[in-house]
């Protein structure tokens, strides 16, 4: 006969239903109120910004840092158990994310508004599960900086520049490869087709999109060691570039080799894709050879 003191004889699992039910209702008026605050922000997005070429990465990386956070989620639940929430810097955060919002909202400055949902939600950790939680959840919230869109004055300055140097870069490979081809500013000509590099083809956003998928490629792949990561961090920015040149030289000779309509269909099917392509294949050769490096001085010590 089993004591029912002991600890053998209590069953847990009747007692797994109710605790996760009590964690529904727990978390489920937070998000209800997230919900309330940010759905009509998102169907601005979506009608908006959000649907040109441009910022067409916003949903992307909006749904990668929810799939990330649930990922997180497990290991976040396991390291702040028993541990104590932090009221104390949570409150104040939440007020500034708060105002934030209000402000962003009421005044369409897009930067606040959506950038308070990363205040409010480092807030909500810090008040329902402590400052542990808040660390295993800090990439999918740094990851949503590149969903916020930045303000048309700072993507415009930044953006000519960035173009320049893209159509340089394209002009002097596809002349060294013995196409006749010029520049005019950001307009190549080749043959008789004239293309203007967009800011989607090499603008500021697309950099952001690069950089996002170079550190989420980091945070999935984990490496130990400390200085092919950060290297790698860095070398993400030529590489985008890298990738962004690659985008223009493909659509150039499309439109070169079978014309300005197969061009257009390119630019608005196909180029999108083969830039992320692009960039991925580059972020994982010049993580191959990191690791080559890495092995070697290894060895040598």
């Amino acid at each position: 006969m089993m004591n029912i003191d002991s600890p053998i004889g209590v069953s847990r699992h009747p007692e797994q239903p109710e605790s996760r039910y009590q964690r529904l209702l727990v978390w489920l008026p937070i998000a209800i109120g997230l919900l309330v605050l940010y759905l009509p922000s998102l169907v601005d997005l979506f009608n908006g910004i959000w649907a040109t070429d441009e910022q067409g990465h916003g949903p992307i990386v909006l749904a990668v840092a929810c799939w990330l956070a649930y990922r997180k989620w497990p290991e976040m639940w396991r390291a702040s158990e028993g541990k104590p929430t932090s009221p104390a810097a949570g409150w104040p955060i939440f007020i500034f994310g708060l105002t934030f919002y209000i402000i962003g909202r009421s005044q369409e400055i897009h930067i606040l508004e959506i950038g308070s949902a990363i205040w409010l939600l480092a807030a909500v950790l810090l008040l329902m599960r402590g400052g542990a939680a808040l660390k295993a959840q800090w990439f999918p919230l740094f990851f949503m900086l590149f969903m916020i869109p930045l303000p048309g004055q700072v993507v415009d300055t930044v953006t000519m520049p960035m173009k320049m140097a893209v159509s340089y870069v394209a002009e002097h490979i596809l002349f060294w490869l013995d196409y006749p081809i010029g520049r005019n500013g950001v307009i190549l000509q080749i043959g008789q087709y004239k293309l203007l590099v967009a800011d989607a083809c090499a603008g500021l956003q697309t950099l952001f999109t690069l950089e996002a998928l170079g550190l989420l490629y980091l945070n999935i792949v984990r490496h130990d060691s400390l200085f092919r990561n950060i290297t790698l961090a860095i070398l993400i920015i030529p590489i985008s570039f890298t990738a962004n040149v690659i985008r223009v030289m493909v659509l150039t000779l499309i439109t070169y080799h079978f014309g300005d309509e197969a061009g257009q269909g390119f630019l608005h099917g196909f180029a999108g894709m083969v830039l992320f392509l692009s960039a991925l294949l580059l972020i994982m050769f010049v993580d191959s050879l990191l690791r080559f490096g890495v092995r070697e001085r290894e060895f040598a010590h």
